[in-house]
């Protein structure tokens, strides 16, 4: 019986063994294929970071409760806003990207109004980590890189003397949110990441909002119930595709527009919904490196 045992043992060992050996062999028999897209090219890095709105405007489907919104303004914040200032500095951006307008003249005059003693800056996340950090490095602007979709484009440029089309149908339906079982779990937990940062820093807050399961899961609020799946026929799809996906598509088209080199460390702030769009297409794209948000303290100083 015994013997019988080690022979299974040992058949066992040797079957593991050569299917390992197999499989490498497999997959040292094809190219890797950055050798012959990127080769010993040198890309520019890109650092993207995903923010709720600090000052809450409230033009997004869900809304913050007023007992879970932070003061940005608080000694206890503006410490906190100096540790989080500092982990992100690791990455020493040579470029800011921001969510704002191709013509980013107005913040960069709030910039120039708050380095003059003129007034202080605002309560958003451009104000307070995109415009700081410009400071903190020297920078001479901030790249408003924010589209408008596809959808809402159509939609302002018809003809109101025609009957309405399909794209005024869509848009009117708001294939966003819903009712359904799925949409009250996402709007539970929303809640609780709106809570949560309360308790926590800053910094804590955005390692948890960047992590690589909580964007791909504000992702999947998008496609997982709702208006989206309402029905039978592919609405839903158009609108997402034509208005939010669209967005994210162009807004990845203007940072390739920025006047980069090579040698540039290219950091994006975004609302975190953006986030997990921008990621896979910068993933999937061979002109850059992306560096994880997560991770920043393990680069070497």
């Amino acid at each position: 019986m015994k013997n019988i045992y080690c022979f299974i043992v040992l058949i066992t060992f040797f079957s593991i063994v050569s299917i390992n050996s197999y499989s490498q062999e497999r997959e040292n028999k094809f190219a890797d294929p950055d050798s012959i897209l990127i080769g010993n090219k040198v890309l520019p890095k890109v650092l993207l970071i995903g923010s709720w709105h600090f000052n809450y405007p409230g033009l997004d489907a869900h809304t913050t409760k007023e007992e879970n919104r932070i003061n940005i303004f608080s000694e206890k914040r503006q410490k906190e806003l100096q540790e989080l200032l500092d982990y992100i500095s690791v990455f020493k951006p040579t470029k800011i990207a921001v969510e704002g307008g191709r013509n980013s003249g107005y913040i960069i005059r709030r910039y120039e109004r708050w380095k003059s003693g003129e007034s202080p800056l605002g309560a958003s996340e451009i104000d307070q980590i995109a415009i700081r950090l410009m400071d903190r490095f020297g920078l001479d602007t901030l790249y408003g890189v924010d589209a408008y979709p596809l959808l809402l484009e159509l939609r302002d440029q018809r003809d109101s003397s025609l009957p309405k089309g399909y794209t005024d149908e869509i848009l009117e339906k708001h294939y966003f949110g819903g009712d359904d079982e799925m949409a009250k779990k996402y709007s539970e937990f929303y809640n609780y990441s709106d809570r949560i940062k309360v308790d926590n820093s800053l910094l804590e807050n955005f390692l948890y909002l960047n992590s690589d399961k909580n964007l791909d899961r504000g992702f999947g609020s998008y496609i997982s119930g709702g208006f989206f799946k309402e029905g039978d026929n592919y609405e839903g799809v158009d609108a997402l595709s034509m208005f939010w996906i669209n967005r994210n598509l162009r807004i990845y088209r203007n940072i390739q527009n920025i006047d980069y080199t090579n040698e540039d460390r290219i950091l994006v702030l975004f609302g975190a919904g953006h986030i997990s769009i921008l990621k896979f297409l910068f993933e999937c794209s061979p002109e850059f490196e992306l560096v994880d948000f997560t991770k920043l303290k393990d680069i070497k100083q």
